[in-house]
């Protein structure tokens, strides 16, 4: 259970009101588990890593614990990111957990157990800007082209594949797939994203061709989990990840490659292909247009290279020009 009654409060709010996934729900309450570990120390010396934290058993009993957190000021907040660089983290591993902390203090403050949250003064750590991987177009065509169709288990994770390379699906929405989501005379699927907002995932007719070939080979009724295990079960996110790395293998391309590149890589081909940005947000289910701007910065170094390449004092012969070399003349 977790300790206190203002925590569990804030987690069934996120359930109950907010409709959280049950994992995102879970990460809450690790990262305000954590929270709570540091406030049972009673003397930070600014050198304590997460290791020197107590164990949950060793926490103070949940009315102490729950005036502890009420009790806790910006300067407490600042000790523990603190603590958190300490540790090693990664600048948005420490971000994220800011922010649940940020969460939790925005509703002690809405239900009146506090006026102002100690977090409010925080700035979150600014985050190195990282490019998403991409797989190009032959890539992905040797992935999907890597398992053996002739079989039950091949055929569906083929399906899996290009389900998601053609709808941009991320896995926890293709993992809680049914049968009936799929319309395939519309060739669309209803996926249920973050927060449990539903939307409408149009896909290609060689997914739904590939979809029906699986469904088809597996004697599927017309209802229940679309992709399943060797046991009919629901085949799980960490599952898809061993299969795409067997594939990965067997395709020759980056191991380092997730099934989010998939998504990534629709997204990227996509804007590359002249799809427009709100477009591409929509699809991808963003509830904001800034989260799917980072595709941008992937398609532009791509019309950057085409740029240099194709002008004719773009990329080398430019930089030629410039210094006087071999391409300067009268223009």
């Amino acid at each position: 259970m977790p300790p206190g009654k203002f925590i569990s409060r804030f987690l069934d709010c996120l359930d109950g009101e907010r409709n959280f996934s049950p994992h995102t729900i879970r990460s809450y309450e690790i990262d305000l588990l954590q929270f709570c570990r540091f406030l049972a120390v009673d003397d930070d010396d600014g050198e304590m890593t997460a290791e020197d934290l107590p164990a949950q058993d060793d926490l103070p009993a949940p009315d102490e614990l729950d005036r502890r957190i009420l009790a806790a000021g910006p300067l407490k907040v600042r000790a523990l990111l603190a603590m958190l660089r300490n540790s090693g983290l990664s600048k948005s591993t420490i971000a994220r957990k800011l922010s649940a902390l940020r969460s939790f203090y925005k509703f002690l403050v809405r239900i009146g157990a506090l006026e102002v949250s100690p977090v409010s003064v925080i700035r979150t750590p600014r985050q190195d800007k990282r490019l998403p991987k991409c797989l190009d177009i032959d890539q992905v065509e040797a992935l999907l082209a890597a398992p053996d169709t002739s079989t039950v288990l091949g055929a569906r994770d083929r399906a899996i594949f290009e389900i998601i390379y053609s709808g941009g699906l991320r896995i926890s929405e293709l993992v809680a797939l049914n049968i009936e989501d799929l319309d395939e005379f519309s060739e669309v699927l209803r996926v249920r994203g973050k927060g449990r907002k539903e939307r409408l995932c149009p896909i290609g007719p060689k997914a739904v061709e590939a979809v029906n070939t699986y469904i088809q080979m597996r004697q599927a009724g017309g209802e229940g989990p679309l992709f399943v295990n060797r046991d009919g079960r629901r085949i799980s996110g960490r599952s898809i990840r061993r299969k795409l790395d067997k594939y990965l293998l067997v395709a020759g391309i980056d191991p380092g490659v997730s099934p989010h590149t998939l998504r990534h890589s629709f997204a990227t081909h996509m804007l590359n292909a002249g799809a427009g940005l709100r477009s591409v947000q929509e699809l991808l289910g963003h509830a904001s247009l800034s989260t799917t701007q980072i595709y941008t910065h992937l398609t532009t170094r791509r019309l950057k290279e085409v740029y240099d390449r194709a002008h004719p004092l773009a990329g080398a012969a430019g930089r030629e020009h410039a210094t006087g070399g071999p391409t300067a003349g009268p223009r």
